[in-house]
């Protein structure tokens, strides 16, 4: 049990770092569209002064609940806002350490989930890869079939998010592989 728990601890470090690579370095900008300063601030200010009444959220715009918003809505353009009427710093400690956290029990649960199921790591690997690769088709490339989600940026996070997961699959297993299970082919 130390073993799968070990495992489960660096895979979840593995994912936090890899998840890191992808979107705290400047790889992100192969997923984010950009716009200048002077449309960003003219957003800005549209969002403060829609939005900030009603608060933090996540805003469908034009909103299709009313005959006059579905109107709108299908002549575009559309979006979906998640808005924060009160802002945060770019690289935000509390979320890197809440991340950090999040990162580690998952990896745990990903080690726990494998080591009660399966006994060796060719098992072990394949049902990583397979978990990890139905978890963001539905997860990730659903929004884009869903809610017609951008897919550049889908793609990208789908295939952060499949590397993350299989990683620290990978590593769990590999660190619960027994001597007995290192010998043997499947």
């Amino acid at each position: 049990m130390v073993r799968t728990l070990i495992g489960g601890l660096l895979g979840g470090l593995a994912m936090f770092i890899t998840g890191f690579i992808f979107w705290g370095t400047p790889l992100s900008a192969l997923a984010l569209s950009r716009v200048g300063d002077q449309a960003s601030a003219n957003l800005q200010a549209a969002m403060a002064q829609a939005l900030s009444p009603t608060g933090t959220g996540v805003y469908v715009i034009p909103d299709p609940a009313t005959a006059q918003g579905t109107i709108l809505y299908g002549r575009g353009p559309v979006a979906q806002v998640f808005y924060n009427e009160g802002g945060f710093p770019v690289m935000d400690s509390g979320a890197l350490i809440g991340g950090l956290i999040l990162s580690l029990v998952v990896g745990v649960i990903i080690s726990l989930a494998l080591r009660f199921v399966l006994s060796d790591f060719a098992s072990r690997a394949r049902v990583t890869i397979l978990f990890a690769l139905a978890a963001v088709l539905w997860l990730h490339i659903g929004q884009a079939v869903f809610n017609h989600a951008p897919w550049g940026y889908i793609i990208y996070l789908a295939f952060s998010d499949f590397v993350a997961l299989a990683v620290a699959g990978l590593i769990a297993a590999k660190l619960m592989e027994s001597k007995a299970d290192a010998g043997t082919l499947h």
